[in-house]
């Protein structure tokens, strides 16, 4: 017998998407051909986000290689097919959008040799390129933890560089992907700060999925060693019945509790709250 869902607090209840900004972004996005994370992952701040032309742009097409239990984005075999022309038409879009900062995030591509590093790499570059006060995001999948596809995208100098451990260490066999793995996603962060000392890194969780309140604690204090300067912290919402089950609703007072051990264990910013994602109010977080 399955658990019975949790009924969703007042505080989670965000508006249908609508209004001009909205319909106007959304016609922009699919004249480019291109794919936003907004959309793909259900993201609740999709109206707030797009009203005020801010959007993450997603690369490296729709179909994800991984099978994680809490997100919405399509998994499949992509069979290794990339559009090498994506990284100009997402520079373009940027430009006619007049974008003061972007985030740029993807699928995971298992089936390609670089994890799509390289588009990476050349989509940043193409953006700053062709808009020279622009400051780019970068969020990126872990790429198996290959130093080489990590270093390509450090040095096409991102404004910032994230990477989302998602959830804590004793959930990770559970809710991510078998091939996604917590230590992993730590050591890729470790390796930016190697690469290059003064990147700005950023990552992120998700709470409501059964952790408790040490376990938090615990996931906080491995990115601080591994000198992560931001973090978000966000409430799972379960995407479909298919996904897994959410196991408690925070309130806005706990993820106030959560920001505060956030800047008292040493974080420069700390975003925190139950609507929150890893984009969210990217722009401000600085």
């Amino acid at each position: 017998m399955s658990e019975p869902r949790l009924k969703k607090p007042a505080w989670l209840k965000t508006r249908v998407p609508s209004g001009d900004e909205f319909r106007a972004i959304h016609d922009l996005i699919r004249a480019h051909g291109l794919v936003t994370v907004c959309q793909e992952a259900r993201c609740p701040n999709i109206n707030e986000c797009w009203n005020n032309k801010c959007a993450t742009l997603m690369i490296l097409g729709k179909i994800c290689t991984r099978a994680c239990r809490f997100c919405a984005v399509k998994t499949g075999d992509p069979a290794g097919h990339i559009d090498m022309d994506e990284p100009r038409r997402v520079a373009e879009l940027v430009k006619e959008m007049d974008l003061k900062y972007v985030v740029i995030t993807s699928v995971d591509r298992d089936d390609l040799e670089d994890g799509g590093s390289q588009l990476y790499a050349e989509t940043i570059s193409m953006i700053k390129d062709l808009k020279k006060d622009i400051k780019v995001e970068a969020l990126i999948p872990d790429f198996q933890d290959r130093i080489n596809d990590i270093e390509r995208v450090v040095l096409s100098t991102p404004f910032i560089l994230g990477h989302n451990v998602e959830t804590v260490e004793n959930l990770t066999p559970v809710i991510r992907d078998r091939r996604s793995n917590y230590q992993q996603s730590l050591n890729l962060l470790a390796s930016v700060k190697e690469i290059k000392p003064d990147q700005m890194t950023k990552s992120g969780f998700m709470v409501g999925m059964g952790e408790g309140l040490d376990e938090i604690k615990s996931t906080m204090r491995d990115l601080v060693k591994n000198r992560v300067d931001i973090i978000t912290i966000g409430q799972y919402l379960q995407p479909t019945r298919k996904h897994y089950p959410v196991k408690k609703y925070y309130s806005p007072e706990e993820f106030e509790i959560f920001e505060k051990i956030g800047y008292d264990m040493g974080f420069k910013k700390v975003v925190s709250g139950p609507l929150v994602r890893s984009s969210y109010h990217a722009s401000s977080v600085i």
